[in-house]
């Protein structure tokens, strides 16, 4: 079973940067596909960017393409989310997930979570 841990959240301005991180721990974790989700206060809980386990696959939302990219140290069994131009519409809680297998943007696909971390973007 993988185990997540994010860090990194806090509160920046508008136009400011964040860097997220997603400490992973247990069997193979670097075999996982990782996802970022974001959910906001009333919002569902939406896909925000995802690599594979190698890291030479990565995907994101249209809404975040541009601003965000999505790494990963197998090394160091750590996901990252490097956030640039933070806008307020980003303000959210931000969760890590694990799967095996192929990247998806999809909340179901993914049988792993952490427990989140709070970004707040203020104007």
């Amino acid at each position: 079973q993988v185990q997540l841990v994010e860090s990194g959240g806090g509160l920046v301005q508008a136009g400011g940067s964040l860097r997220l991180s997603c400490a992973a721990s247990g069997p193979s974790s670097d075999n996982y596909a990782m996802g970022w989700f974001r959910q906001a206060p009333g919002k569902e809980r939406e896909f925000v960017a995802a690599i594979s386990g190698s890291g030479s696959s990565t995907t994101y939302a249209d809404s975040v393409k541009g601003r965000f990219t999505i790494s990963r140290d197998n090394a160091k069994n750590t996901v990252y989310l490097q956030m640039i131009s933070l806008k307020t519409e980003d303000t959210a809680v931000y969760y890590c997930a694990a799967r095996q297998g192929l990247i998806y943007s999809v909340v179901r696909k993914y049988a792993y979570w952490g427990q989140g971390t709070q970004v707040t973007v203020s104007s």
